[in-house]
């Protein structure tokens, strides 16, 4: 058995980790207070994996759940106690060679005041309702015709 490749990240009320193994089957995941149980054998190259974590702090076993795709298993441990950070996904500090951060969905929302979230949401609805580059005016009035037939259009200065 091997440990699979795993990426996490913290939230207010939940903590995330992705077990990133494609075309998983057998998934096993095992939520208890401050323990946490994978296991599953990959579908390309039948390799068992098993990984068994010791969590940094008490989870809500009923509220955490997790989703299987065809390239990876998604678990959201929810906190026993909300809004307090986690600084590692472990126990101990130990370095674990299968364990990584997932940077790209990391966020310090330690310090965020509820007005600073209120404002990051209010301006995220307000980039998405921006349109994209279709909704661009035609700043310098040119019409979508070839320069050829611009020329033809222009007065003659002579």
């Amino acid at each position: 058995m091997h440990p699979a490749a795993a990426k996490w990240y913290d939230r207010r009320d939940c903590v995330f980790i992705e077990f990133l193994v494609e075309d998983s089957k057998d998934v096993n995941v095992n939520f208890e207070k401050s323990k946490f149980g994978f296991s599953c054998l990959s579908g390309t190259d039948n390799i068992k994996y098993s990984n068994e974590i010791d969590l940094f702090d008490s989870i809500d076993q009923d509220g955490s759940k997790h989703r299987r795709t065809d390239r990876s298993i998604l678990c959201c441990l929810r906190k026993a106690e909300s809004g307090k950070s986690w600084p590692r996904l472990t126990k101990d500090k130990a370095k674990l060679n299968w364990l990584s951060v997932d940077f790209n969905n990391w966020k310090d929302w330690e310090d965020d005041s509820e007005e600073d979230l209120s404002n990051y949401d209010r301006f995220s609805e307000m980039m998405g309702n921006m349109g994209g580059e279709d909704d661009l005016p035609d700043l310098d009035g040119a019409d979508d015709e070839s320069a050829d037939s611009d020329e033809e259009k222009m007065p003659d200065l002579e």
